[in-house]
């Protein structure tokens, strides 16, 4: 199948570049699946993931997500040890509802955690153990647990997130933890694990919103305070979703469940332009008064562009090879939020952009008008594409010009960057070439990281 080669516009129509259908087996997966969400539990602080299906399924998803996407090691259940029935042919043949139940009872008596969740694979999901009616048993003794149907034939990661989150806010959030509390707001952004950069972007963006004077549940990572910012969940003001659509739909279910607005900023921000705008944005729908969070904001915009400002006489004087056009591989957050900021922080050029998350189709159209309008002048269509033939024919088929071309992508683009005789960032799922542990590229501060990262790559490839 031949690919329409992508175009930039400056002005005028955005040229129409059809989505590439998938069939048959992917090349060079970049996601896991539904069970993949075990790491959506183990990036709640304390929380443990506890796994029915066939043996090796939680090591694989485990080994790919936290190991070979950046190393970035396990949760409060370590790495790879969730407990798992390692459902085998005597559970295919005679169900496996008594085996889960002995895992489970075994686990809360041998390990301490204040949550955990039972996450489906495949066989039990296709046999039919009825698994809700096994953990409301233990539901009904008072125990922290709860289900969640992640078989793997369900979707990808992105989807098991989304059931694993509504799963805990349904069975175990506190719908009458008390009053609506003004200046508290859910924040739904990164996928943990499979963004490499969850952990640092989540930082951030506390660290952003409680500067313009609102309290945050964060809900996953080092900043969460864990299953009370849960059971808080119904407590907040508003629900914040940075994010294309991961987060959405949880957002919406909880406008239904409680009545709880939500407030849907499609691109998360990197850099002073876009992170000022999210901001104001924010205080605005919170109801802080423009003096407060306009104070913060100055204050934030000072230090960064002081930065740049220094970054400025590199960036107008080094001459030798640094990029012009960029390609950005990845989700629809991440191609987003990344090639906005390339075009209207570093004046960069997008030449291909091909998210592979497999977006759900309804939200599509959005993506693409958001991409259309990355600024006044500059847009590009996208393309979906999983399978990596597909992504880089669309790379080969770009223009690039005489320059050499910068790639916001994964490793499974690292010889395709050297084809091209280009540089790449690995940003995206997997990254096996990337150690992070806290680092992260949203906000004023992230931004920063990333321009040291994108032309310090530049100058060492040229050496």
């Amino acid at each position: 199948m031949s690919i329409t080669p992508l175009q930039v516009r400056r002005s005028g129509p955005v040229p129409v570049v059809a989505d590439v259908p998938e069939e048959g087996p992917i090349e060079q997966v970049r996601y896991a699946c539904a069970l993949g969400a075990m790491q959506t539990v183990a990036a709640i602080p304390r929380a443990i993931p506890i796994t029915h299906c066939g043996p090796g399924c939680a090591d694989k998803q485990c080994g790919a997500l936290a190991f070979n996407n950046a190393y970035q090691g396990g949760g409060w259940g370590g790495l790879g040890v969730a407990p798992s029935t390692n459902a085998t042919q005597r559970e295919v043949i005679f169900g496996g509802e008594e085996r889960l139940r002995e895992l489970i009872s075994h686990t809360l008596e041998l390990m301490e955690a204040d949550l955990f969740v039972v996450l489906t694979g495949c066989i039990p999901d296709l046999i039919g153990d009825d698994v809700p009616a096994v953990v409301k048993e233990f539901q009904a003794k008072g125990a922290p647990v709860v289900y969640a149907g992640t078989g793997g034939f369900r979707g990808n990661n992105y989807t098991g997130h989304e059931v694993v989150t509504r799963a805990i806010i349904d069975q175990f959030a506190n719908a009458d933890a008390g009053p609506r509390e003004h200046g508290l707001v859910n924040l739904w952004a990164p996928l943990p694990y499979q963004d490499p950069f969850w952990r640092g972007d989540l930082a951030e963006l506390k660290r952003l919103l409680q500067g313009i004077g609102l309290r945050v549940n964060v809900l996953f990572g080092p900043g969460s305070a864990g299953v009370s910012e849960w059971r808080a969940i119904p407590r907040a003001q508003f629900n914040l979703v940075a994010s294309p659509w991961l987060g959405l739909a949880t957002a919406q279910h909880l406008e239904s469940k409680y009545g709880q607005p939500y407030l849907h900023l499609p691109v998360p921000p990197i850099g002073g332009r876009q992170t000022s705008e999210f901001l104001r944005q924010v205080a605005a729908f919170a109801g802080i008064p423009d003096s407060q969070a306009g104070a913060f904001i100055a204050a934030e915009e000072r230090d960064y562009y002081g930065y740049i400002e220094a970054f400025s006489e590199f960036y107008s004087q080094y001459r030798w090879g640094l990029p012009a056009r960029f390609a950005a591989v990845g989700d629809a957050a991440t191609t987003l939020s990344l090639s906005s900021f390339a075009v209207r922080q570093l004046g960069l050029v997008p030449a291909s952009v091909v998210i592979t998350d497999n977006t759900p189709p309804e939200h599509r159209d959005a993506i693409r008008a958001a991409f259309a309008k990355l600024d006044h002048d500059v847009g590009i269509e996208p393309v979906f594409a999983e399978d990596s033939y597909a992504v880089h024919t669309a790379l080969r088929s770009a223009d690039f010009g005489r320059k050499p071309p910068l790639i916001f992508g994964t490793t499974w683009e690292r010889d395709l960057a050297k084809e091209l005789r280009g540089f790449i960032l690995e940003v995206g799922f997997p990254a096996s070439y990337e150690v992070v542990l806290s680092r992260g590229y949203a906000g004023y501060r992230g931004a920063l990281t990333l321009i040291e990262r994108i032309y310090t790559t530049a100058i060492s490839r040229s050496a």
